[in-house]
Formats: structure tokens, sequence, C-alpha cells
């Protein structure tokens, strides 16, 4: 009888000690500072898609031109240069917009002239500078879910 109280005391005694030990917190490394958002602010481009000097093009070469301008902004997403890209809703001088994720202007304006919309004619554009942090959309690189 002595005998087994002394195991369950030292067997109580051994799991105090073993929850003691488990519960402890860990040592943590110090961390770098994480930075501010307005500290991680980088450049985009905007580009403002406007009419260009070719419009009236027959509805057959409209319907793929407009097909080829698709694939192509498809593309351009799924390496990652373009972070938006998308029409407005009317009928005003204004017809879309890109947000392109490139190092230098000279870099969207090639990209922009492989768009068969803008090498036709039919659409033409301007690029602005413009900043955000890169997070959510503009996370640098290819995105997760290509198209």
């Amino acid at each position: 009888m002595k005998k087994t109280i002394l195991l369950i005391v030292l067997s109580g005694c051994y799991l105090i000690t073993y929850a003691q030990n488990n519960n402890k917190p860990k040592a943590v490394k110090p961390q770098a500072k994480e930075k501010k958002m307005e500290e991680e602010i980088r450049q985009y481009f905007f580009v403002m898609l406007t009419p260009g000097i070719n419009r009236q093009p027959d509805s057959d070469s409209a319907a793929t031109i407009q097909k080829r301008h698709l694939t192509n902004i498809t593309r351009l997403y799924n390496e990652g240069k373009i972070k938006v890209a998308g029409p407005f809703g009317d009928n005003g001088n204004w017809r879309g917009i890109f947000i392109f994720d490139c190092a230098t202007k000279e870099e969207v304006e090639q990209l922009l002239n492989t768009d068969p919309a803008i090498s036709s004619g039919r659409l033409a554009y301007e690029i602005h500078p413009w900043y955000t942090a890169p997070i959510g959309s503009f996370k640098p690189g290819k995105p997760a879910k290509k198209y």
C-alpha cells in the first residue's frame, strides 16, 4: 500500500513537472521591425485607355481585335505585369484602364504595343506613375490563380 501511494505521488509530481515544462513560453527570436504600410509604397503605372484614331473597323475586324485584346490582357496578367484591367461602363472618352507592375515607363510602352487594340489604332493611351502599397492585388510577381 505504501508503495502504491508513493508511486501515485511520484507519478503526480512527474505529470505536474512535465506540464509545467511544456507550458513554458518558448524562447522567441527577435523579429525585424515591421514596416508601416506607408513605408512600403511603391510605384506602378496607371494607363488610361482612350479612343484611338481607327475606331471604325468593320464589325468582324472589331470582334477579332477585341478577342485578341482580351487574350493579351490575360497573358500580361498571368505574367504578373498587369495588376488591374477593365473597361468603363459608359460611352465616355475613357475607354478603360490598366495598372502595370513594371520597372520603367518604357517597359509599359513595349507591353502596350503588344495589344492588338492599341497597335491597330482602335485604342490610344496615357501613362501615369501611380503609387500604392504592394498588398492584395498589388503583390509583386505572378498571381496565385491564373486565368
